[in-house]
């Protein structure tokens, strides 16, 4: 293999480049830091802002909503791998009540939920949805009650384990308790509601 000889010009060039990296995830951590001491200790549903419109022009979140399916989370390899609450004909919320993302990511390595914290990468955005599990009843189930359902279920459909929690059927707008937007380069959080 021959050596490649660079100019001291390309290497600062490479080297501001990492710098720039570095910095922005650096910046990243630090909001979803932020992001997660606002989500800790209750149940939420993540959507983006578009997405957040026809909600509320809707008045639910709805199971099957008007979206294509290359624009859904976990669709490229088709139904089988759809997540699992999509099959119940339910909405996917986090539940992030007794949610702790270091033991979390040890525990459970395989599992994406930094992907949506503080938001989806696609979205470069998120609204955050507060959800008040009292007005939900027993069409709520809890992130460890969905993980029993799956196991039983012997199926590979997709789960986030513990964390993820649904409601089965539309999630109607009444059951909000809290909304907030975060996007990317923000240091901050605008509460909506």
């Amino acid at each position: 293999m021959a050596d490649i000889e660079l100019t001291q010009q390309e290497i600062d060039a490479v080297l501001a480049i990492e710098e720039r990296r570095s910095e922005e995830a650096e910046k990243m951590e630090v909001l979803r830091a932020l992001v997660m001491q606002r989500l800790q200790g209750a149940v939420w549903h993540t959507t983006n802002r578009e997405r957040f419109q026809g909600i509320m022009r809707s008045g639910a979140i709805l199971p099957e909503p008007d979206i294509r399916d290359t624009e859904r989370w976990s669709t490229a390899q088709g139904s089988n791998w759809y997540p699992y609450v999509r099959t119940l004909g339910g909405v996917s919320l986090f539940d992030f009540r007794e949610f702790n993302p270091e033991q979390y990511s040890k525990d459970y390595p395989l599992s994406t939920w930094a992907e949506f914290v503080p938001y989806r990468s696609t979205w470069k955005e998120a609204v955050w949805i507060g959800i008040d599990v009292e007005k939900l009843g027993k069409t709520f189930l809890s992130g460890s009650d969905l993980l029993v359902r799956w196991k039983a279920a012997g199926v590979g459909n997709r789960i986030m384990p513990i964390i993820e929690a649904a409601h089965l059927g539309p999630l109607p707008c009444v059951a909000f308790k809290s909304v907030f937007y975060v996007c990317e380069g923000s240091a901050s959080l605008s509460v909506i509601t």
